[in-house]
């Protein structure tokens, strides 16, 4: 029997996976055109993803082998957004394992140029979509009306839960030296000091009444005297889907968004997790006298649909920035959520 790891395919149709009760099949959507983020000019100061040379540069010699240089991968912005799909197959075996089900990855304009909404095509085999929210404000990407009503018809199927993952939106303000702030509080040289993410998961947040605004790129505490992310504030005694059963932390990022709620009404969104925010480093958000920040919420089934909300950062499904044990489970958790 061969060691070597199955083939890779490209650019193929998706092959629909068989229901099995009890078993989610797990899809992720990337809401990015591909060719939009790839294609900016690199010389453009803001609201771009880096090359892979500047990420080169930046982490030497992490990627300093020859499965990174020029001959087998992509130096341009392409190249990043290629770590990000790589990124995610830690998670995508554990899902796989724990479902038994392959987890489809989608894009909403892949890189040959292929459009694909949010429809049947996606929706029919699908219990747990996953929409991955990292397009730049400036790509206006929008959910459509056909795409929001196929969501909507999809949220009345039992079984069914649309986890929304808005990233950062860091430098927003036209105060450059709030810019330069924010800059200097989360410390990665590799985002600029504008870099505004999740046109499309936000048009779907209200389209969908979820009173949710992502805000700020916030940079995680560690525990004193490590370089180990400080503990989730967990709110376990309303998380009555188990999705952080055995998670005591999530995955360290230098500039994770706020899921700042825009209701009072408690009932309709449960604030599940906080981060504490690294204290040192001085940010708007904490001078405004803010110690955490929101980081899972869950929006339980209703009247108007039998499908579970959740939203999480999709930085929580990436390796870009180690992985633990703790952050395996809750992939577990949400695999298996009932």
């Amino acid at each position: 029997m061969s060691a070597l790891p199955a083939a890779r395919t490209y650019n193929q149709d998706h092959v629909a996976r068989k229901y099995t009760p009890g078993n989610r099949r797990m899809s992720i959507y990337w809401t990015w055109s591909y060719p939009w983020e790839s294609q900016r000019d690199p010389a453009a100061m803001e609201n771009r993803f880096s090359t892979m040379t500047e990420v080169r540069t930046a982490l030497w010699p992490n990627y300093e082998t020859p499965a990174w240089s020029a001959a087998q991968f992509l130096q341009g912005i392409a190249g990043t957004l290629e770590l990000f799909h790589r990124s995610t197959l830690s998670f995508q075996q554990i899902a796989g394992e724990s479902t038994g089900h392959p987890v489809a990855v989608f894009q909403r304009i892949d890189q040959a140029g292929f459009k694909l909404p949010i429809d049947e095509r996606i929706l029919a085999d699908t219990d747990t979509l996953m929409v991955f929210g990292l397009d730049h404000l400036l790509s206006e990407q929008e959910a459509a009306p056909e795409e929001v009503a196929a969501i909507r018809e999809w949220l009345k199927r039992e079984g069914t839960c649309l986890l929304l993952a808005p990233h950062h939106d860091v430098g927003f303000a036209d105060d450059l030296k709030q810019r330069q702030m924010e800059y200097l509080h989360h410390g990665d040289a590799l985002v600029p000091r504008q870099q505004r993410f999740g046109q499309y998961t936000r048009s779907l947040m209200k389209a969908l009444d979820v009173p949710v605004h992502n805000l700020w790129g916030l940079r995680p505490a560690l525990v004193k005297g490590t370089n180990e992310i400080a503990p989730l504030t967990a709110f376990r005694d309303i998380d009555k889907v188990g999705l952080l059963k055995n998670v005591p932390t999530f995955n360290f990022h230098p500039h994770l968004p706020h899921y700042e709620l825009t209701t009072k009404d408690t009932k309709s969104v449960h604030l599940l997790a906080r981060q504490p925010i690294d204290p040192d480093r001085p940010h708007p958000f904490t001078a405004a006298g803010n110690t955490e920040f929101n980081c899972l919420l869950w929006m339980a089934p209703n009247q108007q649909r039998a499908g579970d909300i959740v939203l999480a950062d999709s930085t929580n499904f990436t390796t870009l920035f180690a992985g633990t044990d703790s952050l395996t489970n809750f992939w577990r958790n949400l695999a298996l959520m009932k």
